[in-house]
């Protein structure tokens, strides 16, 4: 569930910190972020929101955040990092409805590319590999993988497919346990 502006708060102050970055996971959390950062500016916090609309944005950010580096300096970087990935998921219709891809049907894989439904098929193995293969298409160095709970295998087939089809794209998987997403992805 997404966090209240309070939590947030409660979150930012328990830092004990005078400087506090913010990475939200997802597009409505970064509202809330902003208006916990306001009210900890007004007690004295020097906050800052990145505004991350994905879990594997934040990934992205916090490679290469450094804590010895100025905040100013270090926000740009992160900044920098999140606003160049491109990222994307597959999950599983939990319904009959209409998608931006077209209809779908209980039980169909879904691919999402920036939050929007792209992909309708069958096989959530061949929905991942769609989903990577625009992803991978606009360019990238380095391919971010976020196994789900109930991911199975796709993680390392995903792995080997980047491999065999995208020489010199370096990968990278994680075990997030994550609902819902059997596999997050990040191109950077």
């Amino acid at each position: 569930r997404r966090p209240s502006t309070r939590e947030v708060l409660d979150a930012i102050e328990e830092t004990a910190a005078q400087e506090v970055i913010v990475l939200p996971n997802d597009p409505d959390s970064v509202g809330v972020a902003e208006a916990a950062a306001h009210e900890a500016e007004a007690k004295g916090i020097h906050v800052v929101v990145i505004p991350t609309r994905a879990q594997v944005l934040v990934i992205a950010a916090l490679a290469v955040h450094e804590p010895g580096r100025p905040l100013d300096s270090d926000v740009v970087h992160m900044a920098a990092a999140a606003g160049g990935a491109r990222h994307g998921a597959v999950t599983i219709a939990a319904k009959d409805a209409m998608t931006t891809a077209g209809p779908c049907a209980a039980g169909d894989a879904l691919g999402v590319i920036h939050g929007d439904f792209a992909i309708v098929g069958k096989d959530l193995y061949e929905v991942a590999c769609g989903v990577l293969e625009r992803l991978i298409g606009g360019g990238g160095e380095l391919v971010t993988l976020v196994a789900g709970a109930e991911a199975g295998d796709l993680a390392q087939a995903c792995e080997d497919w980047v491999e065999k089809t995208h020489a010199g794209v370096d990968v990278v998987v994680y075990e997030g346990g994550q609902d819902r997403y059997p596999l997050l992805v990040a191109v950077e």
